[in-house]
């Protein structure tokens, strides 16, 4: 397991401390060095990233102002010189609190917190959809998923490979999917939004496949493919 991370701090001699902790763990992979929590944001939108070590006093935007700024933020570590910082940190779930300077030895030990708190993550955070067709279980990868089509009493799921007929309703599948990966287009369709190519008018394109988009779910599904 390797964790994609950023060092947010404005202290230079701080990320060049955490930057050669950073690389004498092989768990890490260090993504950028931030002076700022605007900085850091901006890697944010473009870069998957699993931890931040973060420092609490900094310009501009605090690194505790930071988190609650995000929607869903990364895992993170508070770094701080500031130990009356600690309480606020831990009430906002931070993993742990390293006050400055900062040993490996401790750094090891927040960091092993994180591997832990991230399995515990993926656990809870199913990758994939268990179906019954054919008088088979299938498991269906949620990125393999192009669409869903309601069909009377079945739900058809395309995938990237096949094409299965499912006993149930279209409203039960779309209640086990991840709402921030699949959006509903029309009162028979589901679709993967990262296999949407364009939305035209009142229809959506997935490659070679053309479906149709009512205006009861175009603007909420507008809304999901610009998050």
């Amino acid at each position: 397991m390797v964790l994609n991370c950023i060092i947010v701090d404005d202290e230079p001699l701080s990320q060049d401390v955490l930057g050669d902790y950073v690389n004498a763990c092989p768990e890490l992979q260090l993504v950028a060095v931030c002076s700022d929590a605007l900085e850091a944001g901006q890697i944010l939108k473009d870069e998957k990233v699993d931890l931040l070590f973060l420092d609490i006093n900094m310009p501009k935007l605090s690194g505790i102002g930071f988190i609650k700024s995000l929607k869903e933020p990364p895992l993170f570590i508070l770094v701080t010189a500031y130990p009356e910082f600690a309480l606020e940190g831990f009430e906002v779930d931070a993993v742990d609190y390293l006050l400055k300077p900062v040993s490996f030895e401790r750094f090891r030990t927040a960091l092993n917190r994180a591997i832990e708190r991230f399995s515990m993550r993926k656990e809870n955070n199913p990758q994939h959809l268990m179906v019954r067709a054919n008088k088979k279980d299938y498991r269906l990868n949620f990125n393999e998923i192009i669409y869903l089509e309601a069909q009377g009493d079945y739900v058809r799921f395309i995938t990237e490979s096949q094409s299965l007929m499912v006993h149930g309703r279209l409203k039960d599948f779309l209640a086990a999917l991840p709402e921030k990966q699949f959006g509903r287009i029309h009162k028979s369709y589901v679709v993967s939004l990262s296999k949407v190519v364009y939305l035209e008018g009142n229809q959506v394109s997935l490659g070679e496949i053309k479906l149709p988009v009512s205006l009861s779910f175009k603007d909420e599904f507008l809304a999901k493919l610009h998050a």
